[in-house]
């Protein structure tokens, strides 16, 4: 009897999802009686199904895929059965890797690409390390999306009506919710650490406990699950968009990374005195030099971009300082072993296999080439140049012209994601927003 078998019979289930992230991280999938789950441990799916885009189309570029539509074999990755704990009845989730049916790995799916850098560093003695910190909004239920976002009620009755940064009292204001989503995260043993309100109104922060990528972005994935289910439970809505609100603060995926030698588990990081070794100084040249061409990975929707903008929380470049938060890329203070560079780039709305993956690949290039890095910038970053792509298309057509980051993530893949997000650029490009009927309509 399988491991999952067992697990499934001790706690008493009786329905399993079985879970796929898709290149936007949206869970797909089926559910299934535990009977029948458990007779294959795993199900098949179309393999047209990672080109299917946010809105639900598909490009019409497919040359990424077979073009008889075949099926994926998805096998159950054992590490990730964890329950649902707001389900009516006993049920199980499970994530899933995708293979072909010769055995060989679905390339264009987002785990096989993160596992694929991971194998890259570990060709060369190298473990990552990475902490994901998640900033999301609560809002009020919105059903016509032609109306502006908004916050919430708090347990007080009232409406947070100006910035609250780590503000304790505005926090508690979501206590209830707050229970809810450590208590379901705790039930999927998803390891939470510090939790604060951030800079926009009713903006705030989880973050993940450090440790492995792979299972950091399982858990990244599972956790926007959670806290989207929890909010609906108490009758408001949890958004993980990169600018939900005019005029507030984007929400980002700070991505903590580190690098440590896998013989002797020392931080290549830093030297026994906590000084910066030439490694680090290259992943920081590599993070520098390839960021901006990785960046719709980082910035995946057209409304990522809206917050790349001056003064509110993120960056605009890749320079890098010493805990200096208005820099892309953040040298936080701590000691030697915990030397790391925090990304500060990545939006929240990205898939966390995918931003996890080319942020460590971007480093990794920096590594084995001896990148050099800009010296570090003191004072405000903002002073300085953009340095990043400000649409999506800008990003797409960087991606393109860097062989080197493309190879390490599979030309495959990237073939397949550039497709769709071209695809969904060009849905976006044919609505008409209530911005241009009221500034154009009668004045151009």
């Amino acid at each position: 009897m399988s491991y999952i078998e067992n697990w499934c019979r001790e706690h008493a289930i009786t329905e399993v999802e079985a879970l796929m992230p898709d290149m936007a991280g949206v869970a797909r999938g089926k559910i299934m009686p535990v009977a029948a789950y458990c007779r294959t441990l795993g199900l098949n799916l179309p393999e047209a199904l990672v080109l299917q885009t946010v809105t639900g189309g598909y490009p019409d570029d497919q040359s990424a895929v077979d073009p008889s539509d075949r099926d994926m074999v998805l096998r159950a990755d054992e590490r990730t059965v964890r329950l649902v704990p707001w389900a009516a009845e006993p049920t199980a989730q499970v994530i899933h890797d995708c293979f072909h049916a010769n055995g060989g790995p679905v390339d264009t799916t987002p785990r096989h690409v993160l596992r694929k850098v991971l194998e890259l560093y570990r060709e060369r003695g190298w473990r990552p390390v990475v902490a994901p910190e998640l900033e999301f909004y609560l809002v009020k239920r919105n059903a016509d999306p032609d109306y502006p976002l908004g916050p919430p009620e708090g347990r007080s009755g009232q409406v947070e009506r100006g910035r609250q940064s780590y503000g304790i009292d505005a926090l508690n204001e979501y206590d209830p919710l707050i229970d809810d989503i450590y208590d379901f995260c705790e039930a999927q043993e998803i390891e939470l650490g510090t939790l604060s309100h951030e800079a926009g109104v009713a903006q705030l922060e989880i973050n993940l406990s450090h440790g492995d990528p792979l299972e950091l972005a399982d858990q990244a994935f599972l956790f926007k699950r959670t806290v989207r289910e929890a909010a609906m439970r108490h009758g408001v809505y949890a958004t993980f968009m990169a600018k939900p609100m005019e005029c507030e603060p984007g929400s980002a995926m700070h991505i903590h990374q580190s690098v440590v030698d896998i013989d002797t588990g020392a931080n290549v990081f830093a030297d026994p005195q906590g000084a910066m070794t030439p490694l680090f100084r290259a992943h920081i040249g590599g993070l520098q030099r390839y960021l901006p061409a990785a960046m719709s990975f980082l910035a995946p929707n057209v409304n990522s971009y809206r917050r790349i903008t001056k003064y509110l929380a993120a960056p605009i470049n890749v320079q890098w300082g010493i805990d200096n938060r208005t820099a892309g890329l953040r040298i936080p203070l701590g000691e030697a072993a915990s030397t790391r560079v925090e990304n500060r780039v990545a939006g929240a709305d990205a898939n966390p296999y995918l931003a996890i993956a080319a942020s460590l690949a971007c480093g990794l290039l920096g590594m084995t080439v001896g990148l050099k890095p800009s010296p570090a910038v003191e004072g405000s970053a903002y002073k300085m140049p953009y340095e990043l792509p400000l649409s999506l298309a800008e990003s797409l057509r960087t991606l393109r012209g860097s062989p080197p980051l493309i190879e390490a993530l599979g030309e495959q893949f990237v073939g397949a994601w550039t497709a769709v997000k071209e695809c969904e650029l060009r849905e976006f490009l044919q609505v008409i927003s209530s911005w241009e009927r009221e500034f154009l309509l009668r004045n151009v």
